[in-house]
């Protein structure tokens, strides 16, 4: 029962995507169990610790030779992690992955897939906590409280300022201990994780609210397919709100809970996927490219594509360019 998690959870979807066990190597705590991404498809890591049913900690540490679709059924749960580095998209329902902000998934609601892009390493530590923990000892601890943690969970979604977490998840990355004091050491992470998480759930207010509207739906397709069109222009929000046919105001609140992010996150990542395709795909040069979607100077584009990629673009452009000469 104690590994329960990995055998029916991480080890066949591991092995799903190729990877396989190895003793755990010095980079990691050795607590944990950790597979290494078939030479074949890719290089590098997945190290997991996990308790019984209740949480595991894992990092991510590998790339992959070629454009990859990941995909798995995630049980039923709730993570949060932050990326390091990461070139790719989710889908169902489509998102791009970035590096540096705090994300996490709320599982056992549908197939999780992602693309994951060829040869740009992929560097991540993540808490993912199991209804066995937060639904049953949490409640047996704390009975005259009540923790709606997957809504909590889900407010700190694509969080850019949320430096408590990053401490901690840097701290969990960084942990050398081993047997019980390991065991201490993990479980006291994922109470302050916890902690954390609804602390900032309750100042932003936990209010439930209404779903959006048809009309309101069918607007901020309107202004999606407007920016698909149009992002490497200056848009300014008034003309997004007419489009969307709402006050500015409601726009801004009403994009962030449909599509997890504020507008101007939107727009970026629309013009960070083309800015990847145009270093992977062209020669062109990282002046032109910042021109093409839609910056007026190389400088800012190499500043906003590290903080999406965690890698400059000339960085990003090498390790491509490494990749496909494999």
């Amino acid at each position: 029962m104690e590994k329960s998690i990995l055998k029916n959870y991480y080890r066949p979807m591991l092995e799903q995507n190729s990877f396989r066990p190895i003793p755990c190597p010095e980079k990691f705590g050795p607590a944990g169990q950790c597979w290494e991404l078939d030479p074949a498809v890719g290089s590098g890591y997945y190290w997991v610790y996990a308790k019984r049913d209740l949480f595991d900690i894992k990092i991510h540490d590998f790339c992959f030779h070629q454009d990859f679709c990941m995909e798995m059924d995630i049980p039923e749960c709730i993570s949060i992690q932050r990326y390091d580095s990461i070139s790719g998209e989710e889908l169902n329902p489509y998102r791009r992955l970035s590096a540096g902000d705090i994300q996490t998934i709320v599982g056992g609601r549908q197939r999780y897939r992602a693309i994951i892009h060829q040869s740009i390493p992929i560097h991540a530590v993540g808490v993912e906590i199991l209804p066995a923990y937060y639904e049953d000892f949490l409640k047996k601890q704390y009975p005259d409280l009540y923790f709606d943690l997957p809504a909590a969970f889900q407010s700190v979604d694509q969080a850019a300022d949320f430096p408590a977490m990053s401490k901690l998840l840097f701290e969990v990355e960084n942990y050398r201990g081993e047997g019980s004091a390991a065991d201490l050491f993990y479980e006291a992470k994922v109470t302050e994780a916890i902690a954390l998480v609804v602390d900032a759930w309750k100042r932003q207010g936990s209010k439930r609210e209404r779903p959006l509207s048809a009309e309101d739906l069918a607007g901020l397709q309107n202004v999606v397919s407007y920016i698909s069109d149009h992002y490497a222009f200056d848009i300014p929000l008034a003309r997004l709100a007419g489009i969307a046919c709402m006050s500015e105001s409601k726009l801004k609140t009403c994009f962030k809970r449909q599509l997890g992010c504020t507008v101007t996150q939107y727009i970026q990542g629309r013009r960070m996927s083309q800015a990847e395709h145009l270093l992977i795909h062209t020669d062109f040069t990282m002046g032109q490219i910042a021109q093409m979607i839609g910056y007026t100077t190389s400088s800012r584009f190499a500043e906003l594509f590290k903080k999406s990629t965690g890698l400059l673009p000339m960085e990003y452009r090498r390790l491509a360019t490494e990749g496909r000469q494999r």
